[in-house]
């Protein structure tokens, strides 16, 4: 075996195709509680491209190797893993946050934990797609609770995470998901993941959409993409108690908040970050998506499948408006 491995790096920030570069580095070895992953897929997040791009800030390591989600095959232990575990196929989650070597590469390495088995049942590229977006919708969905019998609007349903958002609060037994979308593609998008009724936000008004599509009853829950930008709406279709779970507000990043009138109606904000969840909840995230794994009951709806020589296409495209579906690099056969 070669101590080399095909990867992409970046050493500042700037356009993907300027950035971006197929390079030969060492291949790493795990060190004690770590296994190393032979890379089928890497999984391209908007959060991604926009780290490459600066947005995030300034590059916090020499030389970075992006992504944090991927799928592939340990090949490697280090000491205090089971040995067992070479050969098993696993998905990653968090592989660049806080590290200089994510899953853009042929191999990676990560805390055991960091790679999950995955199921017969589910391919590499399902694998591939779950790390961000599938975490964050179920800590969106589930983090106050069950929604069994709860009315339950998702914004940006067409999106990674709406898309996950709505099936996961189906197959959690909610009575009814209404998604909100910016045309018809993205529509039909919703509907096919399971959403009862769907909105397109840029025909009319939202909030009275939401409400006739519910019989006039408010929602209990809501799976928030733009906080700020659709307060207004919230505010109008969020039943007393409600709470929303949000994990962006880019068109609002200040929003300003009517405090007493949302005080009067205990509503709750809560605000989640995929990189940072409470170990109760990771757990429980992954259990819940290894069980629907191995019942086959999510769909992985995928975008583009470039080669990881064509990784400055894949990030372009993951931050182009109307993309439905994940973002893959492949980056090696499977198996």
């Amino acid at each position: 075996m070669s101590d080399t491995m095909r990867a992409i790096a970046y050493r500042r920030t700037g356009p993907a195709a300027e950035v971006l570069e197929l390079r030969d580095l060492p291949r790493p070895e795990p060190e004690p509680g770590e296994v190393r992953v032979r890379v089928v897929f890497s999984g391209v997040n908007p959060s991604d491209a926009k780290a490459r791009a600066g947005a995030r800030g300034p590059l916090a390591h020499p030389l970075v190797v992006p992504h944090s989600d991927g799928a592939g095959v340990i090949d490697a232990v280090g000491d205090g893993v089971d040995p067992a575990r070479v050969g098993q196929q696993v998905w990653l989650w968090n592989a660049a946050w806080g590290r200089a070597m994510g899953s853009c590469a042929e191999y990676v390495t990560l805390p055991a934990a960091q790679a999950v088995a995955l199921p017969d049942a589910a391919s590499f590229e399902a694998g591939a797609c779950l790390g961000i977006p599938a975490q964050t919708a179920h800590r969106c969905v589930f983090a106050d609770g069950p929604v069994t019998g709860q009315r339950v609007l998702v914004t940006g349903g067409a999106g990674a995470v709406g898309a996950y958002a709505v099936q996961m609060a189906k197959l959690g037994g909610a009575a009814q998901v209404i998604a909100t979308v910016s045309g018809p593609e993205k529509a039909a998008h919703a509907s096919a993941m399971g959403a009862d009724a769907v909105v397109n936000y840029r025909a009319g008004d939202t909030a009275a959409a939401i409400l006739e599509a519910t019989g006039d009853a408010k929602v209990d829950r809501i799976v928030e993409v733009e906080f700020g930008g659709n307060l207004e709406v919230s505010r109008a279709v969020l039943a007393e108690n409600g709470v929303i779970a949000a994990y962006g507000s880019m068109a609002a990043p200040e929003p300003v908040l009517p405090w007493y009138p949302m005080m009067f109606a205990a509503l709750t904000i809560r605000m989640v970050l995929v990189y940072s969840l409470p170990q109760a909840s990771r757990q429980a995230a992954i259990a819940d998506l290894t069980r629907w794994l191995e019942a086959g009951a999510l769909q992985h709806p995928v975008a583009a499948i470039h080669p990881l020589a064509a990784t400055a296409q894949a990030h372009d495209e993951a931050l182009a408006p109307g993309r439905i579906g994940a973002m893959l690099v492949r980056v090696a056969e499977g198996g």
